[in-house]
């Protein structure tokens, strides 16, 4: 029981006194009320708390400084939820790579704007004018300082983004490419909405979709796969025009007189190793066409009997003077290869053969009709190559040509490594994976344009626009490339990269034995669930930013934030993305 004095107006506190005695320490804690007399302020005890429990002392304290308390069930109602986990994560990962000043060094409502464009890429894709809508949905918005912005804001953040882009990117080689570094270089296309930009042409489609309008980008990055710089090309320029103006913006623009530059055997021709050889400290590695092993095969300076118990074998030919070869053979690739021929093949025959059930029945006649059928057909699955035709009026027959198929199965998994590289420098099978390690580019091609990032369909009919549209995707996935890196542990990604980095070249690639328990069993040594990356931020969303405020108050009462506690496998994300480092 709480014991009451006499009182005197004036308010009241707790007062909490601690003294220690014989080694004990003793609290005390007691209920006072303040009041003047005489001029002077004086203090009353009202009563002793000290036998409360300290939850409810607390409690009376608290209420006598002016908090009110009410009912759990009706503390506060919660007026709107916005995931914030994903946001801040893609926040954390761009401040700890200092990406805010490697696009500019001093504050601008125009970095802002770009920096939130970079996170909603990542956050979730999609159109300028629906970003503006949907960074409302999260905490993007508001965590960016960018909620009032329209597309029009946007449109004019990517013009000044555009004008920086140069700058930018010297910035990254400066922080990822040095002198003998090794730069990987591919090309990739987009198609377009709309018809109206002058970048968009007719080419050589890389998204399955012939005969749409495109635009050509190629991506430099460094032996890993990070992104460094992209440039934009018309939809039809060819991929080897544009592989010596990448050696030229890594000499000049970056500075970097000694490199090796990767491309794969479409990229670098003939005419641009010939510049090279005439660049001092420039070195390359790239790979023989099928024509030119074909070449080798026939000349007797390659036999298929140094395979039988090597699968890689280092050669020299007086027709690629000064370079070394290094000639490959991946037995279950060549397997599959043949057994995929075999099936298309196959699978032609089945087409020309429901055709020629229609011409042997007279309801399909007339040689020029036949051969429209045929001709819808024929090119189907890519081997037409191998087939001779005869078409008559009333017939329809075809044979293998064998001498062919057998021709092209001689080449079936083999294929040969060439560069100007010296032995001392790197040695055969580093000289493969190296060559390999396009991949990685490749990797970043399908981010970009699949579920990730979706920088295709073009919807931008501005050429200057569409620059800056991919120039702000190669952002995002800079961001992304480090997340993932990160994010390794997380994912079904293998994480014994000593291992991959020493494996034979040659051979299949096998992932290691903690790589494989994870895709089987879909989840981590702990228990936890596996991840790709986009479920990783998919529950990385489970974090939500509450606005609550007290129940039934007025529209105009001030509201406040509750965070969605983070689970222990969130913390462990969170904390992965906390210790990136450029």
């Amino acid at each position: 029981m709480i014991r009451f004095m006499p009182t005197r107006h004036g308010p009241a506190h707790v007062v909490t006194t601690t003294r220690e005695y014989k080694g004990r320490v003793y609290r005390t804690h007691l209920l006072r009320r303040s009041y003047r007399e005489d001029g002077k302020v004086k203090n009353e005890t009202l009563g002793n708390l000290s036998h409360l429990p300290e939850s409810l002392i607390d409690i009376i304290r608290r209420s006598l400084q002016g908090e009110t308390f009410v009912p759990l069930a009706q503390a506060f109602e919660v007026i709107r939820s916005r995931p914030q986990g994903h946001v801040h994560c893609v926040a954390t990962a761009m401040h700890r790579l200092g990406l805010a000043s490697l696009i500019a060094s001093q504050p601008s409502r125009q970095r802002d704007l770009v920096l939130a464009m970079i996170a909603s890429r990542i956050v979730e894709p999609n159109t300028k004018l629906a970003t503006t809508r949907l960074w409302h949905t999260s905490t993007l918005a508001e965590d960016f300082g960018v909620g009032d912005a329209d597309e029009d804001d946007l449109y004019a953040a990517m013009d000044w983004l555009l004008a920086r882009q140069d700058a930018i990117q010297k910035k990254f080689a400066a922080r990822h490419l040095s002198a003998g570094a090794m730069v990987l270089y591919d090309l990739s296309s987009s198609y377009f909405e709309g018809s109206t930009c002058p970048l968009a042409r007719r080419g050589y489609s890389r998204d399955g979709k012939p005969g749409t309008l495109q635009v050509n980008y190629g991506l430099l990055s460094d032996a890993r796969g990070c992104p460094v710089a992209v440039s934009v090309f018309e939809g039809n320029v060819a991929d080897s025009t544009t592989f010596m103006p990448a050696v030229q913006r890594v000499r000049e623009d970056f500075g970097l007189a000694q490199v090796v530059m990767v491309g794969d055997r479409g990229m670098v021709s003939q005419k641009a190793i010939d510049e090279l050889r005439h660049t001092d400290g420039m070195g390359w590695i790239t790979a023989l066409k099928s024509s030119s092993i074909r070449a080798l095969l026939e000349q007797d300076q390659l036999q298929m009997g140094l395979f039988d118990e090597r699968n890689l074998v280092e050669l020299q030919s007086p027709d690629y003077p000064g370079e070394r070869l290094v000639a490959c053979r991946n037995d279950a690739l060549a397997k599959l290869r043949a057994f995929k021929r075999e099936e298309l093949l196959r699978a032609t025959e089945d087409s020309l053969a429901k055709i020629k059930v229609g011409v042997d029945a007279g309801k399909l006649a007339g040689q020029d009709k036949i051969g429209l059928r045929v001709g819808k057909v024929i090119n189907k699955y890519k081997v037409a190559k191998h087939f001779e035709l005869a078409i008559g009026e009333a017939s329809l027959s075809w044979q293998r040509r064998q001498q062919h198929i057998e021709q092209e199965a001689a080449l079936d998994g083999l294929y040969i490594i060439r560069t100007s590289v010296s032995r001392e420098q790197m040695d055969a099978p580093e000289a493969v994976r190296s060559y390999k390690s396009l991949a990685q580019v490749e990797r970043a091609f399908r981010s970009l344009k699949t579920v990730d990032l979706k920088v295709r369909p073009i919807h931008h009919r501005l050429a200057d626009r569409v620059r800056a549209h991919i120039f702000l995707c190669m952002l995002a996935y800079y961001v992304e490339w480090h997340m993932r890196e990160a994010w390794r542990e997380l994912m079904f990604a293998d994480t014994d990269l000593q291992a991959k980095a020493t494996r034979d070249p040659v051979a299949p690639a096998q992932r290691s034995t903690a790589a494989q328990k994870k895709a089987h069993s879909h989840a981590l040594p702990n228990g936890e669930p596996a991840h790709s990356f986009a479920t990783l931020m998919a529950e990385m969303a489970g974090i939500v930013s509450n606005t609550c405020r007290t129940p039934g108050a007025a529209l105009d009462t001030p509201t406040f934030e509750v965070l969605t506690i983070a689970t222990a496998h969130q913390q462990r994300a969170l904390a992965l993305v906390d210790a990136i480092r450029a």
